[in-house]
């Protein structure tokens, strides 16, 4: 089947703007993602958001073993442009990204200004599987009390992602996809904590 440019991405699309109004949920793009385009390098929900969010408009980079063949890719697909990680509006850190490259990212990152804080940039990240394990604590706007999430990054990812946007308006936000075609979204307006374990948790 092949991917609809118009009603596959809208219908992408209105599920990231639910996952980013509700931080926490796991939205599914399986019905978007299988029909990704077989040359893409990443996983096909990362190209589905590739599609959705590029354009002639914005610039992007990627951090991946096949940078250059999958920027030449999303260029021509898209017409956006590479950019540097610091001046890019989008920064895809896909899974075979050196292992320090997403610190990089969400470090360099641009968080916009003061009068224009959405000028600043989204990191899209593929992480190991996302799941609602009690490993994570989410406070903050669209969240009801408290939400709970496991997302396997590279350690230290909170603390530069805490740092980044720790004078909101400023920030980062961040989408976080795996390999199940699953999504979710981190606005910067989120407060992350990892969870202390009790005993009788276990």
């Amino acid at each position: 089947m092949n991917f609809d440019a118009v009603h596959d991405i809208q219908r992408a699309y209105r599920k990231v703007v639910e996952s980013m109004s509700r931080p926490g949920l796991i939205s599914d793009l399986t019905v978007e993602a299988d029909k990704a385009d077989g040359q893409w390098g990443g996983l096909p929900v990362t190209w589905v958001l590739a599609l959705m969010l590029l354009d002639t408009e914005v610039t992007f980079c990627i951090c991946s073993q096949r940078e250059a063949e999958l920027t030449g890719l999303l260029n021509q697909l898209t017409f956006a442009k590479r950019t540097e990680p610091e001046k890019a509006d989008y920064i895809f850190v896909l899974h075979d990204a050196g292992e320090g490259d997403l610190l990089k990212a969400l470090q360099g990152a641009k968080v916009g200004t003061l009068a224009d804080p959405h000028a600043s940039a989204t990191v899209i990240v593929e992480s190991g599987e996302l799941s609602e394990d009690f490993e994570l604590s989410l406070k903050g706007p669209g969240i009801e009390d408290e939400s709970f999430v496991r997302i396997p990054l590279t350690p230290g990812w909170l603390e530069a992602r805490a740092e980044k946007n720790a004078e909101y308006p400023l920030g980062i936000d961040m989408l976080v996809v795996d390999k199940n075609n699953k999504l979710l979204c981190l606005p910067r307006t989120s407060r992350i904590e990892e969870r202390e374990v009790l005993l009788w948790d276990m």
